[in-house]
């Protein structure tokens, strides 16, 4: 089992990732530049938060046109497991590997704070490891936003789609409990395959105890486990 960490030019939480991943759960992990044309040899792939090429033009927008984003497609296509935390989550929209936009916050503040958040499916490759329908995560954006058009966001609905929703300390998605203005207080799409996950929340910065909880290392266990049935 090895992940393969995508850094772009202004990726900022590739390290974070590594340590939750590799050193903290013990998953063998590389990191791979975005020129990188082949993910040949890995079993997921992680899109890092950052602002990668400067957030020129928008979110994501120039970072959808690097090479390896190429092959990031084609390993989604193949079934390959792909998850995209805050940066990696507009990078993921941008490419069309998932629905939707991340738009300003809509307060237009930057936000840098823990959320509770409902685990929506507990029955998906992001999720399965999780014991708790509500668990907390730190966030860290001026774009997480989401809105898609009312049609979009009624088959994320019905198709059960969205993984993660932001919700008061009584697990209710309140408006005060949504940080950014999301449309539904969603916080984590995945695709209609079920093998590309989308969230604002940092899960890497949820992996040790010292730094506030552990909540964020289920996802790494649900997806090490789900590769090596594949």
């Amino acid at each position: 089992m090895k992940f393969g960490i995508v850094v772009f030019p202004g990726t900022w939480s590739e390290r974070d990732m590594m340590w939750a991943v590799d050193d903290v759960c013990g998953y063998p992990a590389e990191y791979v530049w975005h020129h990188t044309t082949s993910i040949e040899g890995f079993d997921a792939i992680l899109l890092p938060g950052g602002f990668s090429y400067g957030d020129y033009l928008r979110c994501g927008a120039i970072a959808r046109f690097s090479p390896v984003m190429q092959a990031v497609t084609e390993f989604a296509a193949q079934g390959g497991l792909v998850l995209g935390s805050c940066n990696g989550f507009q990078i993921l929209c941008e490419t069309g590997l998932l629905p939707g936009a991340l738009v300003r916050n809509d307060h237009l503040e930057f936000r840098c704070q823990s959320v509770n958040l409902s685990v929506v499916r507990r029955d998906t490759p992001f999720t399965a490891s999780y014991a708790s329908d509500t668990i907390s995560m730190p966030i860290s954006h001026g774009e997480g936003n989401y809105q898609a058009d009312d049609e979009t966001i009624a088959s994320l609905e019905a198709n059960g789609q969205v993984l993660f929703r932001y919700v008061d300390v009584d697990g209710e998605p309140t408006q005060d409990a949504n940080p950014n203005g999301s449309i539904n207080n969603i916080a984590g799409i995945m695709n209609s395959a079920g093998n590309v996950l989308g969230l604002m929340p940092h899960p890497e910065r949820a992996c040790e105890d010292l730094i506030g909880g552990t909540d964020g290392n289920p996802i790494w266990h649900a997806m090490a486990a789900a590769a090596e049935r594949r």
